[in-house]
């Protein structure tokens, strides 16, 4: 019975740590476009990089 008294501080301070993060996260405005994120994976706005074989760096050997 005496580890009740342990746990109600712990889940206290987890649960304040939890409103701490949620308004932070609010605050930095983390929830202003939701739909922009799941949307975006859709349409690929870059090209895929294509390296030339004579832009590329020939592998270093590992000498110690």
């Amino acid at each position: 019975m005496s580890i009740i008294y342990v746990l109600i501080p712990i889940a206290i301070i987890f649960v304040m740590i939890g409103i701490a993060v949620f308004f932070w996260a609010v605050r930095s405005k983390q929830f202003d476009d939701l739909d922009k994120e799941g949307f975006s994976i859709l349409f690929n706005e870059k090209p895929a990089a294509s390296a030339k074989p004579d832009e590329q760096q020939p592998p270093q050997s590992r000498e110690s």
